[in-house]
C-alpha cells in the first residue's frame, strides 16, 4: 500500500505571524531637566543684574570701530604672531636639544625650561623692562652698541618676556611629540642612510605634527589672551586702547566690555583655523575624516529639503 504525501502542507495551517514591533521606552532623566532648569535661572539672574546696573551700552558700539581700538587690535594680533613665532622656533630647538644625547646641550636646554616655565610671564616682563636699571649700554662688539633704553623698546621687551617664556612650553610639547613617532622610522632612515638632521626633518617631525599641533593652537589662543599684560611695559595693545578711551570717555567698564568683546572675536577666528589645521595633520591617522560644521549644515539642509519634498508630494 502506498501514501501519498501532500507536499503543500495541510490547507487548514494558519499563516504565520510576523514579528510583535518592540516599543522602546527611553529611561527619563529628571535630572537633566532639573540642571536646565537651574542653569537657565542662573543665566537669567545675570542678564537682569546687568540690566538694572548703570551701565551705558551704547558706548560700546559707538566705540567699537574707534581707531584706536582697531590700531589696539592690530598691535595685539602682531605681538601675539611674532612671540609665538619665535616661541615655536626657539621651542623646537630647545626640544631637540633637550633629547640630544649630549649632556651639555640637554643640561642647558633643562635649566632654560625650568627658569622660564617656573617664574611668572609677568614677572619676566618686567624683568626685560627693567634691565636698563643694571646696564647702560648694550655692546655686541661690531655688530651692534647702542644704548639701554634706545635698545629695549617697549616692543622688544614685550617680544622677548613673552616669546622666551612661551618657548619654554613649545619645547616640551615638541619634545612630546618627537617622542610619540615610533623609534622604528628612524631606525628604517638610518638604515637607508639619511642623517639625523634630515631624519628629523623629513620623517621625524611630519608625523610630529599631529601631537604638536592641538596643543600649538591651544598656546596660540592662551598667548593672544597673554598680551594683555604687556600693558606693564607700556607697549600699547587692545586692552590699553580701551583703558585710554574709558578715561577720556568716562565708560571704563563699559570699554573693558569692549576689550572683551575683540578678545572673544580673535579667539574665535584663530579657533576656526586650529580646526581646519588639525583636520589636515589628522589625515594621516583617520581613514575618515569627520565633517565639517559646514558639511554639516549643507547635509542636515539636503535632508530636511528632501523630507519637505516627500511631505508634499505624499500629501
Amino acid at each position: 500500500m502506498t501514501v501519498e504525501i501532500d507536499k503543500a502542507g495541510p490547507k487548514d495551517a494558519p499563516p504565520p505571524r510576523a514579528p510583535e514591533t518592540i516599543k522602546a521606552i527611553p529611561v527619563r532623566h529628571y535630572g537633566r531637566w532639573v540642571a536646565a532648569v537651574v542653569v537657565i535661572a542662573f543665566l537669567a539672574s545675570v542678564v537682569y543684574a546687568f540690566s538694572q546696573g548703570k551701565v551705558n551700552w551704547g558706548a560700546i558700539p559707538d566705540n567699537f570701530f574707534d581707531s584706536q581700538i582697531l590700531t589696539g587690535v592690530g598691535k595685539t594680533a602682531w605681538i601675539t604672531i611674532a612671540a609665538m613665532a619665535l616661541g615655536v622656533v626657539l621651542g623646537i630647538i630647545l626640544a631637540v636639544m633637550r633629547l640630544s644625547k649630549n649632556p651639555v646641550t640637554a643640561a642647558i636646554a633643562w635649566g632654560y625650561i625650568w627658569f622660564f616655565r617656573g617664574t611668572p610671564v609677568y614677572v619676566q616682563l618686567l624683568l626685560w623692562f627693567n634691565l636698563g636699571l643694571i646696564f647702560d649700554y648694550i655692546n655686541l662688539g661690531p655688530i651692534y652698541q647702542d644704548e639701554w633704553s634706545d635698545f629695549m623698546t617697549p616692543f622688544l621687551a614685550a617680544l622677548l618676556g613673552l616669546g622666551l617664556n612661551e618657548a619654554a612650553y613649545m619645547a616640551e610639547i615638541c619634545r612630546a611629540g618627537i617622542q610619540a613617532v615610533d623609534e622604528g622610522q628612524t631606525e628604517a632612515a638610518h638604515a637607508l642612510g639619511m642623517s639625523h638632521a634630515r631624519t628629523l626633518r623629513r620623517i621625524v617631525l611630519p608625523q610630529a605634527m599631529r601631537v604638536i599641533v592641538p596643543p600649538t593652537g591651544n598656546e596660540f589662543i592662551n598667548m593672544l589672551k597673554t598680551t594683555s599684560l604687556v600693558i606693564a611695559v607700556q607697549y600699547f595693545d587692545l586692552l590699553q586702547a580701551a583703558q585710554e578711551i574709558g578715561q577720556t570717555s568716562g565708560a571704563a567698564a563699559e570699554m573693558l566690555f569692549l576689550a572683551a568683546a575683540w578678545y572673544l572675536i580673535l579667539t574665535s577666528v584663530l579657533s576656526v583655523g586650529q580646526y581646519y589645521l588639525e583636520r589636515y595633520y589628522a589625515r594621516g591617522s583617520s581613514r575618515s575624516l569627520p565633517m565639517t560644521p559646514l558639511q554639516r549644515i549643507r547635509v542636515n539642509l539636503f535632508s530636511f529639503s528632501n523630507r519637505s519634498a516627500g511631505g508634499v508630494g505624499s500629501s
